[in-house]
């Protein structure tokens, strides 16, 4: 099953999304681990390769583990999500036409995975409206 590995960022009662160009939904930021890479490895590439930032990988917390099927190709794949600190203003880089700071009213503009966390966080209270 393939992994995804995804930066949680929870500011204000909003969370960092990010989509692609040529699609339509939001997703975490973050990506697919390469061969013989940690978790950490991924989350840090990924979240300079999208977002220009720099992952402090000593702050990293596990939120939580989630199996979903992806929006882009019909199979499972399990999304494994980290809060961190962070150096940098995220921006979109590479492959991602948009940022957005998301409250729980846009549970239908990102994919089922994110909406797994969406509801995670509102039961944590830290996803506003």
């Amino acid at each position: 099953m393939m992994q995804k590995v995804a930066w949680v960022l929870a500011v204000d009662g909003r969370i960092l999304v990010a989509r692609n160009t040529g699609r339509r939904l939001f997703y975490l930021p973050g990506g697919r681990r390469e061969a013989g890479e940690s978790r950490a490895e991924t989350l840090v590439r990924e979240a300079h390769e999208e977002l220009g930032v720099r992952i402090d990988p000593t702050t990293m917390r596990h939120f939580g583990t989630w199996v979903a099927m992806g929006d882009a190709r019909p199979e499972l794949f399990r999304m494994v999500c980290f809060t961190a600190s962070y150096a940098g203003e995220p921006r979109p880089l590479g492959e991602i036409a948009e940022l957005g700071w998301f409250g729980y009213r846009d549970y239908a503009r990102v994919t089922v995975a994110e909406q797994y966390v969406f509801d995670a966080l509102r039961a944590d209270g830290r996803l506003g409206d």
